[in-house]
């Protein structure tokens, strides 16, 4: 589905380019009522944002129907580009537990990894969510640029390298020591 949406999405940006009916006026927008969950072909469930996102219903009806829950997720859409996604963050042990299980965290996994998480949520913690922005694509839009990259101060090129700093540079095996990493070799394919 989401090859689907992406490529209709970016058909609907040309033909509007091509028919020039693209308003130059600002449209903002809230893209709200996004999923919770989708199944990864194998009859389990992953989390769309992450598993912390609150759903929109209660713990029962989340995991007697995952596949209906909406979670309180949303998008700032300007012009049809994203500027900024957030969340309500779970804030009740038992809705939180309700999505490992839906996951496929069991107890004690979820003890071992997110123990901290319930313990504080067992003790209240009020509503919180937020909200990031992409001060780059602001300016993007508000200097009419047509990619991210001429406006970002630093790019990166398309293998994820900084032309400025040289990065990612080469780590120290000192620094591999003191933080427990292993580098492997890999075999290089006979032809």
């Amino acid at each position: 589905t989401s090859v689907v949406n992406e490529a209709l999405g970016a058909l609907r940006v040309k033909l509007g380019e091509d028919l020039n009916m693209i308003e130059r006026e600002w449209a903002p927008l809230w893209v709200v009522d996004f999923p919770m969950f989708e199944e990864d072909g194998n009859g389990n469930w992953t989390s769309l944002h992450h598993p912390f996102t609150a759903p929109t219903c209660t713990p029962e009806a989340l995991e007697a129907d995952p596949g209906a829950a909406l979670s309180k997720a949303y998008d700032l859409v300007l012009n049809g580009t994203e500027l900024g996604g957030g969340s309500i963050r779970i804030h009740k042990s038992d809705m939180q537990q309700a999505v490992f299980r839906i996951l496929g965290i069991g107890k004690e996994e979820a003890d071992e990894k997110f123990g901290f998480l319930l313990d504080a949520l067992k003790y209240g913690c009020p509503p919180h969510g937020g909200l990031a922005f992409g001060l780059d694509r602001i300016v993007m839009l508000m200097t009419g640029a047509k990619s991210i990259r001429d406006v970002i101060a630093f790019p990166k090129t398309q293998t994820a390298a900084c032309l400025m700093t040289d990065a990612p540079g080469t780590v120290e095996s000192k620094q591999l020591t003191e933080l427990n990493i292993r580098l492997r070799k890999t075999e290089e394919k006979q032809g």
